[in-house]
């Protein structure tokens, strides 16, 4: 297998950990971003105490500078990206008629914005080389909706129609574009919700459980590698059947 670089963004959070760790496993050179760097040194020192190497750049994806210099810090550390995961994620819910600006402009630009944020800067080096991985982390409710959710679900839903255009653009060198969209995974956010609340999402799943990060990153893993060229545009949903579609 070819050993590359990865810049997965949120890389500190449950699934974004997972992704990171599984890239790492492959052989990939991976590299994630920080705003709290004692937190973000203290998972990276987790990490490598299980064997895992992960380098760490400070950036805010939702800011367009912060971003590009995020890149050029990840590029400098390890060479120019070729696998992209745009995994950062936030909430910020309540109903629409209450919303807040911040609210809202706080999820857009952490949620969607970054995506063209951290992919311009790569985008054109990917190009030049013909060969190019990017994957956008979407979300169940990007598709259908959730209460209390406008924000998220406006964000998610947007980062697959960034997907499918992107994908058009670039297909014929060498770079694919797709989208995966979890469902309910036990991260420590959801993990955070009182059980009878779990429980009660648990019972409309028809798998009967949440998922986990490591399932989310074994599908990551799939789409990155070298034989899945002939993927591109597409959203794959894992959400045990909680939300099907065609």
């Amino acid at each position: 297998m070819t050993s590359r670089v990865a810049l997965v963004t949120g890389g500190t959070g449950g699934i974004g950990s997972a992704i990171c760790q599984r890239l790492a496993r492959m052989g990939h050179r991976v590299a994630t971003n920080y705003r709290d760097e004692a937190k973000a040194r203290a998972w990276q020192q987790k990490l490598r105490d299980q064997g895992v190497d992960v380098t760490i750049v400070p950036g805010d994806v939702g800011a367009v500078d912060a971003a590009a210099a995020l890149v050029r810090g990840v590029e400098q550390a390890l060479g120019p990206v070729e696998i992209l995961i745009n995994n950062a994620g936030i909430t910020r819910d309540g109903t629409f008629h209450k919303m807040t600006p911040p609210q809202w402009l706080d999820v857009i630009n952490t949620n969607l914005n970054s995506c063209y944020n951290v992919t311009r800067p790569v985008i054109e080096g990917m190009r030049e080389r013909r060969w190019g991985r990017i994957i956008q982390i979407s979300s169940i409710n990007g598709l259908k909706g959730q209460y209390g959710q406008a924000n998220y679900a406006a964000s998610k839903a947007g980062m697959h129609g960034f997907t499918i255009s992107l994908a058009r653009e670039n297909a014929k060198l060498g770079i694919t574009v797709n989208t995966v969209s979890p469902g309910y995974v036990a991260t420590d956010m959801v993990m955070a919700v009182p059980e009878e609340v779990r429980a009660k999402i648990a019972a409309d799943i028809p798998t009967g459980r949440l998922g986990t990060p490591e399932e989310i990153a074994y599908a990551v893993a799939f789409l990155v590698a070298e034989e899945a060229a002939w993927i591109t545009g597409s959203n794959l949903d894992i959400n045990g059947g909680h939300h099907m579609g065609w």
